[in-house]
């Protein structure tokens, strides 16, 4: 299997800027440029044999086997790392996690259904849990109240057709009108009342994006962590993340 690790981003972002560094995946934590927390993690979980890095150039351990420049959008340098992947499924995972962990990858790993796009959910107690009192962005669904996670693992072939859908999503990601026409007033307004149901958000994916994708109740909270700011730095002290 590939792994496609997203590091790109802007010399501008506040983290980013705050360090002097290309992107904020290049930030260093406890000496490490965050990035490697996540390569260091697929690397330790076994079953990933090529590891591709978009983002801006840098040296890092352990090293990627293709470092692939950052394209300047999310959807751009997906579709560069999966362009270089040369395996069936592909772990996509995000450089912004210093959270995560070799275990909570396998896990991913070993658990996955067969699907187009299988994306990793994680309860709000797991967070809780872990990290008493952490921000993180909830959706509140039938089945109980959730995060997404930092991992993702597709069909490469498959996935292919649901990119040019994605891309439209993003684009009117500042038209809420048009947007809600897209996914469904009904859709949207079980969601914001908390009546959707994960079966039902596969089924209005599916349809929506041509491919079958599946959510995954993922006990791991590592997967839905990420940094933003120097004050999420603190959480790593915290609970036992990377065995602490």
């Amino acid at each position: 299997m590939n792994a496609v690790v997203l590091a790109g981003g802007s010399p501008e972002d506040p983290l980013a800027a705050r360090f002097g560094v290309a992107s904020k995946t290049l930030v260093p934590v406890h000496g490490r440029p965050m990035v490697e927390y996540t390569l260091q993690a697929i690397a330790d979980a076994g079953g990933v044999e090529r590891v591709i890095y978009v983002g801006p150039p840098a040296q890092l351990e352990p090293a990627p086997n293709l470092i692939v420049p950052d394209k300047g959008s999310l959807i751009a340098n997906l579709e560069a790392g999966l362009a270089e992947a040369n395996s069936e499924r592909v772990l996509v995972a995000s450089g912004d996690n210093p959270f995560i962990t070799a275990e909570a990858v396998r896990w991913l790993l070993q658990n996955a259904p067969d699907a187009a796009l299988v994306y990793p959910i994680i309860p709000k107690e797991a967070v809780e849990k872990r990290w008493p009192g952490m921000r993180r962005t909830y959706a509140r669904l039938r089945d109980g109240v959730f995060t997404g996670g930092n991992l993702i693992l597709l069909d490469k072939q498959l996935f292919a057709k649901a990119l040019p859908m994605a891309q439209k999503i993003i684009d009117l990601r500042k038209k809420p009108l048009a947007l809600a026409r897209l996914i469904g007033f009904g859709v949207l307004i079980k969601l914001v009342t908390g009546r959707l149901t994960i079966a039902e958000m596969e089924a209005r994916a599916e349809k929506l994006f041509g491919v079958p994708m599946k959510a995954l109740i993922t006990p791991y909270p590592e997967v839905g962590a990420d940094a933003d700011s120097e004050e999420d730095f603190r959480w790593l002290e915290v609970g036992d993340a990377h065995g602490s």
